[in-house]
């Protein structure tokens, strides 16, 4: 019997079996697919995610392999205006003041390369959930070939349409957005039009979230479009929507493109027994922002060591309670308002509110001429951090 089953190899399935697997826990992950899905998704890994990726051994891998930036633009597009401000501000608070732009893929493969390494560490594409039990001593997976896998406990990091999460009965609260996200992969010359490398784009239209992904000059712009519109023929519109969206001159090469509904949704428990929820399977958001990658790998960042502590030290599995609760909370006080409130600011102007736009701008004219206001807006993510109850 294995100690940990993980079921989903996304970058917070591999996170967590790479620090369980670290700590000296027996991890097996399932992954359904055949690989790890490359289509474009979360990109950007906020400063205050790096000291996980340090503990992990994984962050000077990550930086050299991705882009490390520390501004930011905010092109307020009625008006022209460029905001901009810099993580320099955050020099007395971390070592680390910077973010790091890169596809969630290319995170997930460095953690698959190192957890490949580890003899007490198995990784099983093409391994379907399609159910699972548990009992007083474990849980126990059947695959879709009929093969049963068991372990002492599970984490569900399989994604929002969840199995792990389904076959506990959970349901799944919260709604669905009208717009979808078209989540595009393309190069253009989007610096020699003066766009920083992470440049947020202000409008109710053409409001667009604009970074720079690859060394290669490779970069994200993912806008919105109504949900109503046939999905199968997002591509046919895109050109039209590129019109719009790709500054300056020059062509484009479209590298990838990928439509998604947008959902602010959170499980109505994230344990069960022997089984734990965390990342997409536990809650998901709107993207604005880059907030729900960020609680994910916070998620993944406490309960790796509680795990570990339980299995290893003979720790209280009650602490799986402690964390539970913990991580279900910042989701819905803290990530899912900001990331609404993100979203509603950059795709729809404060809904047509002009007071409260003016007030959105005038607090980001301040971030960029006031470094200590700047630095309190900017510690909003290291908020959605909990550490493991078993290292307090």
């Amino acid at each position: 019997m294995h100690d940990v089953i993980v079921v989903g190899g996304g970058p917070t399935g591999f996170l967590t079996a790479l620090g369980l697997a670290q700590a000296g826990v027996g991890v097996v992950l399932l992954e359904a697919g055949d690989h790890i899905v490359d289509s474009p998704r979360a990109a950007v890994y906020h400063w205050s995610l790096l000291d996980g990726l340090e503990r992990l051994g994984i962050r000077e891998e990550a930086e050299a392999t991705g882009i490390v930036k520390d501004d930011y633009t905010w092109l307020i597009r009625k008006t022209g205006e460029h905001i901009r401000y810099r993580l320099d501000v955050l020099n007395d608070r971390t070592d680390y003041n910077y973010n790091i732009n890169m596809g969630q893929d290319v995170l997930a493969n460095i953690a698959r390369t190192r957890l490949e390494k580890l003899s007490n560490a198995e990784i099983r594409f093409g391994a379907r959930v399609e159910a699972l039990a548990q009992d007083g001593d474990g849980v126990t997976v059947t695959l879709a070939d009929g093969e049963a896998v068991r372990a002492k406990y599970l984490v569900g990091a399989d994604g929002a349409g969840s199995t792990v999460r389904q076959a506990l009965g959970l349901t799944f609260d919260g709604f669905t957005w009208p717009e979808r996200f078209i989540a595009t992969n393309v190069y253009h010359d989007f610096a020699g039009a003066g766009y920083g490398l992470s440049t947020m784009v202000v409008d109710d239209k053409w409001g667009a979230v604009i970074v720079i992904i690859a060394q290669d000059g490779l970069w994200r712009c993912t806008y919105m479009e109504d949900a109503s519109l046939p999905e199968e023929s997002y591509l046919d519109r895109l050109p039209a929507a590129y019109e719009h969206l790709l500054p300056g001159e020059g062509g484009y090469e479209l590298f990838s493109a990928a439509p998604y509904k947008m959902h602010q949704r959170c499980a109505s428990q994230f344990r069960v027994g022997r089984v734990v929820l965390a990342g997409d399977s536990a809650h998901v958001t709107n993207p604005t922002g880059g907030f729900g990658l960020t609680t994910g790998l916070f998620d993944c960042y406490a309960l790796w060591p509680t795990l570990a502590a339980i299995i290893l030290d003979r720790a209280s599995p009650d602490l799986l309670d402690i964390w539970a609760a913990e991580r279900r909370a910042i989701f819905l006080e803290k990530t899912s308002p900001m990331a609404c409130q993100y979203k509603d600011f950059l795709f729809h102007e404060c809904g047509g509110d002009k007071a409260k736009l003016e007030e959105a701008i005038a607090g980001m004219r301040r971030m960029q001429d006031d470094p200590d206001y700047c630095r309190e807006r900017l510690m909003f993510t290291k908020r959605m951090e909990t550490t493991s109850p078993a290292e307090r």
